[in-house]
């Protein structure tokens, strides 16, 4: 395949994205599919971060809006993410795949607890980092997290896997005239109110003027040509 555009990514993958066409739990088929993907690219040489949310497992703000402490209720969602790290571990590694899960919340039995020295030295050594627990603190999103990680541990850009092609201007699930954009501005974004991610990831991103490209990840080849940097998604940048 072509050489990656970029040296280092973070791929922020949503829980949803573990569970297919489902809408809740982890399916193993469609892990081992997007994992063959992310092992082709990591075999060219690409440095990865991977975030993944806890969505299909467990939500923090839907358990709070019913009655649950907010607080108590992230903690449980970022357990969640745990559980979908080790998921997606074991598929990469049956795939050859070195890899190590890097918990913002310490659990040394299953997890390395993060520290970025040594993430940096994962990647450095060809193995792929998986963060989970989000940043360890509750009222943060798992898309904080991402862009957090992203400035953290120097990436390129962030790359954003969802079940839909890019960004719209409303639901393309429920209307059929959803305008997709190509090209975006953080400004954009923020100003649009846009729910691609929160407010706080897409300012943490703009402050550190870090891409992200929001792509579909249930069609075939689109990791390795997001990486490549072909024309796929949306491209969120500053507009330089």
């Amino acid at each position: 395949m072509d050489q990656p555009k970029f040296s280092r990514v973070l791929l922020k993958l949503s829980g949803e994205t573990l569970a297919g066409e489902k809408d809740f739990g982890i399916k193993p088929e469609a892990i081992s599919t997007f994992s063959l993907e992310i092992a082709e690219v990591v075999r060219t040489g690409l440095e990865l971060v991977l975030v993944i949310g806890g969505g299909n497992i467990f939500r923090g703000m839907a358990a709070s809006a019913k009655g649950m402490d907010r607080a108590q209720g992230d903690y449980i969602g970022m357990l969640a993410t745990v559980m979908n790290a080790l998921a997606v571990q074991d598929a990469l590694e049956k795939l050859d795949v070195h890899t190590r899960v890097m918990s913002a919340i310490t659990m040394r039995e299953v997890a390395e607890p993060y520290i970025r020295r040594r993430a940096l030295r994962h990647l450095e050594k060809g193995r792929v980092v998986i963060c989970a627990a989000g940043t360890g603190n509750p009222y943060f999103t798992t898309d904080t997290a991402a862009a957090l990680r992203a400035a953290e541990l120097r990436t390129k850009a962030i790359l954003k896997a969802t079940k839909v092609d890019g960004i719209y201007d409303k639901d393309p699930a429920k209307f059929k005239d959803a305008r997709l954009f190509k090209r975006l501005t953080y400004i954009d974004v923020l100003s649009k109110r846009l729910k691609v991610m929160d407010s706080t990831a897409i300012s943490l991103a703009m402050d550190n003027n870090l891409p992200i490209v929001v792509f579909n990840l249930f069609e075939p080849g689109n990791i390795k040509k997001v990486v490549t940097g072909q024309d796929v998604g949306t491209l969120v940048t500053g507009g330089e």
